[in-house]
């Protein structure tokens, strides 16, 4: 049996979601970009444009991780999600804008407990594998 096919469906999910949420940053940055031919002071939107590019290709790259069944993609994706469940609370509270704030609070609480079910857990910790180590 391979490695690959062990990967619980939970890890591909919360990958998957963890990949479109970098994906949206990078989207973000490239309408950065466009709105910089419009600035007054491009060098200053462009470099937030490339900000966030990098951190969204971060992002992308622990959810495609995630996706293929890497396990270094876990910790990072769950990172992602605790520092937006922030963002999710400041944009339901103090912004006001509590629609907003509880779909990306449904969101990203929906990603958590995709990324710490237990299967999910049992195979971040390689338990089925030294288990499967020991019938052989």
């Amino acid at each position: 049996m391979t490695t690959q096919s062990k990967v619980p469906p939970a890890v591909r999910a919360a990958g998957a979601l963890t990949a479109a949420q970098g994906l949206t940053g990078l989207a973000f940055a490239v309408a950065l970009v466009v709105r910089s031919f419009s600035a007054d002071k491009v060098g200053e939107v462009l470099g937030e444009a490339a900000y966030f590019a990098v951190l969204s290709s971060g992002v992308l790259a622990a959810g495609v991780g995630l996706v293929l069944g890497r396990h270094w993609g876990r910790t990072p994706a769950v990172v992602v999600q605790l520092l937006l469940l922030g963002v999710a609370w400041y944009t339901y509270g103090p912004s006001g804008q509590q629609l907003w704030g509880a779909l990306l609070g449904a969101y990203v609480v929906g990603t958590l407990v995709l990324l710490f079910t237990n299967p999910v857990r049992r195979w971040a910790l390689g338990v089925d594998e030294d288990r499967d180590e020991a019938d052989r």
